[in-house]
């Protein structure tokens, strides 16, 4: 198949791209289960997050499904204009992957987490308190608002006094907020008691900013972060009976 496509700017679009590519030249057929992550990950040399963003482009619109316990099968055949328009459209779009964004969020969240704690006055750990309780009464009521995360994050931006970084992690939240990408994601994810791991990941968090320990409180928001990234993984992995736990290779950076 000749590419006669808009080129992919994002990762996942161009893994999403060859494999629509693929799906077009009919190696597979409507019903048929479409390889493990690990191995199409393994071919095309990217991690599995890169590929769980792909499927879930294609996912979107509507060419595979996600059956739990089972794995991802073919429902359409990218053969119509109409699908090959919505290709284009996709790919011209500048929503981001989930994991991609989690990525940024953990590189720059754990420093505005150091800075904070050099930063921060009595107020700040006030409205960072707050937050928590809010969280940890959404988590009681089994309250699937997910405001006082977003809170607790904003106030440690906050902390640092410094507008820039605030507006940075702020459009961060927005960006997660308005892409079908993160939502396609989270329609998989039905267990909630990952919450109650979040809520003292942000314990360990406040603490260190309270006692003023920069070093403590950027690897307590680097880990919190590497935590929301597997979790989200696994907590939408499909199932498939060949997964064989593997997620991530080691973190891009060492801190």
């Amino acid at each position: 198949m000749i590419n006669t496509f808009t080129k992919p700017k994002r990762l996942y679009q161009e893994i999403g791209l060859r494999l629509y590519e693929e799906l077009s030249d009919s190696r597979f057929s409507v019903g048929d289960r479409l390889p493990p992550e690990r191995d199409i990950a393994e071919r095309l040399g990217v991690s599995r997050a890169v590929v769980r963003e792909a499927l879930i482009m294609l996912e979107l619109m509507g060419l595979v499904e996600v059956r739990k316990g089972s794995g991802i099968y073919l429902i359409k055949q990218p053969t119509d204009n109409s699908l090959n328009n919505e290709l284009e459209s996709t790919l011209d779009n500048d929503d981001v992957g989930p994991f991609e964004m989690m990525q940024a969020r953990q590189l720059l969240e754990s420093h505005v987490a150091e800075f904070a704690a050099t930063q921060a006055t009595k107020k700040d750990i006030i409205k960072m308190r707050e937050a928590l309780e809010l969280e940890k009464q959404n988590i009681e009521v089994l309250d699937h608002n997910h405001d006082a995360d977003k809170l607790f994050h904003l106030a440690i931006a906050e902390a640092t006094q410094n507008s820039v970084l605030v507006d940075l992690v702020e459009n961060l939240w927005e960006r997660r907020e308005s892409s079908p990408m993160w939502k396609q994601l989270h329609c998989h994810i039905t267990d909630q008691t990952y919450r109650k791991k979040w809520l003292i990941d942000h314990e360990e968090i406040l603490l260190a900013i309270q006692q003023k320990k920069p070093d403590a409180a950027r690897m307590a928001m680097w880990r919190h972060l590497e935590n929301v990234k597997d979790t989200l993984l696994i907590l939408s992995e499909h199932k498939d009976p060949s997964f064989d736990g593997y997620l991530f290779s080691s973190n891009p950076v060492q801190i």
